[in-house]
């Protein structure tokens, strides 16, 4: 799914014999850097931390729900070093999710951890896990419509985040615990999805930055998800789920109802507590 080097060695052509061109550019930045006298030389120096690197560092998109410590679990085995990030957006369950997302943390041993609250997408509304006026709908499965719990566009807002995160601290792997299973009732949880981003990524970033979008479980069915977060002995019972309750789980959400089934099928208990 990430882009090839290549990807990003473009030329920008907008119909003039003069367009600048992304490898004069760069040949450009890099004469500059070389040479000590050069007039962009100390902006170029203060900047250098900032330049992505490919490195053992990935940055993982933890919610606190089950898909994301799952998708940890596997970033872990994969990479030298993880960070983890957690973003809110006025979500009703905000509070259990970011105590999750910390003992997810604690477990792991993971030191390099953000959280950021992007609270615009409350002020947005449009989804029952923001706005108060609009109930979490009873749990329907069987049901291909776009369910009220879709916050729009969400997945786009995270990504962003995460991809400045990990050009700032030069983290070539972004993890992201979609699953296509969902798709049907969100948009952008679909394979596509994270194609297109991976090419916003590449046009969008420093030319030297190559982040790659990773997404382990994505063709996983939610049962399989558990029997993976078993094997790899993620701690599945510090993880949280529910969209309305913050203290036993409700049990009648579709998010419920989606671990509920996904547990009975990998025969496996269910760890967390639920009100029935």
């Amino acid at each position: 799914m990430g882009g090839s080097p290549d990807d990003k060695d473009f030329v920008y052509d907008n119909g003039a014999d003069d367009a600048p061109r992304e490898d004069e550019g760069r040949a450009l930045e890099d004469s500059a850097a070389g040479s000590p006298g050069g007039p962009h030389a100390d902006a170029l120096d203060r900047d250098s931390s900032l330049i992505s690197l490919p490195s053992s560092l990935a940055i993982c998109l933890v919610s606190g729900g089950m898909d994301s410590c799952v998708t940890a679990a596997i970033a872990r085995t994969e990479n030298d070093e993880i960070a983890f990030l957690h973003v809110s957006y006025g979500q009703l369950t905000e509070r259990r999710e970011r105590r999750a997302f910390e003992e997810l943390a604690d477990f792991y041993g993971v030191s390099k951890r953000l959280a950021v609250s992007l609270e615009h997408l409350a002020r947005i509304g449009g989804s029952s896990l923001t706005d108060p006026s609009i109930p979490v709908a009873e749990a329907n499965l069987a049901s291909r419509q776009i369910p009220t719990s879709y916050v729009p566009f969400r997945n786009a807002h995270l990504l962003a985040v995460a991809t400045s995160w990990a050009e700032v601290n030069g983290a070539g792997r972004v993890y992201i615990g979609a699953v296509a299973e969902d798709s049907t009732g969100y948009p952008d949880c679909r394979p596509e999805f994270y194609e297109a981003f991976q090419r916003t990524i590449d046009v969008g970033t420093r030319p030297s930055t190559r982040v790659e979008i990773r997404t382990p479980v994505i063709s996983l069915r939610k049962s399989e998800i558990v029997r993976r977060g078993v094997e790899l002995g993620a701690p599945l019972g510090l993880t949280w789920s529910c969209y309305r309750a913050e203290d036993a789980a409700c049990g009648a959400c579709d998010s419920c109802a989606l671990r509920l089934r996904a547990f009975r099928e990998a025969g496996v208990p269910d760890p967390i507590t639920y009100a029935r």
